[in-house]
């Protein structure tokens, strides 16, 4: 059994203590916004905001980078392959008609 503190329902709102809007949004109540084209300006706002702190490597970052999956890549390739091949030869030998 789950108890609350004094002050606390065990209602629908959501653990901030803010009620839930209704349609399912969660909204900081600082910055309501008024209708959906203020909702989009916000939006794009908060987007251009987060893109700024975007952090690009360096070319020799990521050429390392690239390196490391590419080899990654091959050896798996050649780990599968392997297998199939393996696989192919049990297959080949177990349903042989000879």
């Amino acid at each position: 059994m789950t108890q609350t503190r004094a002050g606390e329902s065990g209602g629908s709102d959501d653990s901030a203590g803010v009620p839930a809007t209704g349609d399912g949004a969660s909204r900081s109540p600082g910055r309501a916004p008024k209708g959906r084209i203020a909702g989009v300006l916000l939006f794009l706002r908060q987007m251009v905001s987060e893109i700024k702190k975007v952090v690009r490597p360096t070319r020799k970052e990521l050429i390392t980078y690239t390196s490391v999956v590419l080899v990654f890549v091959l050896v798996v390739m050649t780990y599968v392959s392997i297998l199939d091949f393996g696989f192919r030869r049990l297959v080949g030998w177990a349903f042989a008609s000879d």
